[in-house]
């Protein structure tokens, strides 16, 4: 069975609303989730550890479970710290990212995608249309660099949390199992 270890956002948690929903999804597909909270949350702060902390974290984790196929990610700022991970040479069968955070929240000129064309392994990559920390056309010129098998899929109308405004006509559960359909699809490309 093929694990995932999946890290938190920055204001998230192991178990917040949005790590259980993806991570019930995932385990429907059949892949093992493994959620853990980075130092901070542990020790109760919101304040995120600085990035070496994290990494060294979730590495911890990642070798934790080590012995069969290995997907790492994450939502935001966890799906970031696994990306350096990879871009770093850690062995791993791909990525898996939630709303990759490709820069701060009103601030487009802050990208942090030099690490990018150092992954090799496939990328699956989930942003919203309308997520503030990731514009469409921004990603898409950094990809430009990326020779890994990177999978941008696009969720229509979707903000950073994947939520989807009422008169959109699409409802948050559809956006899930639009993610779940698009998981299983490449799953079995990459298989």
């Amino acid at each position: 069975m093929t694990a995932f270890v999946f890290a938190h956002g920055a204001g998230g948690h192991r178990d917040d609303p949005g790590m259980r929903a993806l991570s019930k999804l995932l385990a429907d597909l059949g892949i093992e989730v493994v959620r853990f909270n980075f130092p901070y949350r542990e020790a109760g702060s919101k304040r995120p550890d600085p990035m070496p902390v994290l990494k060294a974290s979730m590495r911890k984790e990642i070798e934790r479970v080590r012995g069969g196929p290995l997907l790492i990610g994450g939502r935001s700022m966890g799906g970031r710290v696994a990306t350096m991970l990879a871009a770093e040479g850690l062995a791993c069968d791909g990525l898996l990212l939630f709303a990759y955070p490709l820069h701060p929240a009103g601030q487009p000129e802050k990208l942090r995608d030099a690490h990018l064309p150092q992954i090799e392994v496939p990328v699956l990559c989930f942003n919203g249309t309308r997520d503030a920390l990731c514009r469409r056309d921004l990603m898409e010129r950094a990809l430009v660099q990326v020779k890994a098998p990177w999978t941008m899929h696009w969720l229509e109308g979707a903000d950073h949390s994947f939520h989807v405004l009422k008169r959109s006509g699409r409802t948050n559960a559809q956006v899930l199992d639009e993610i779940g359909e698009a998981v299983s699809r490449w799953a079995l490309v990459h298989d």
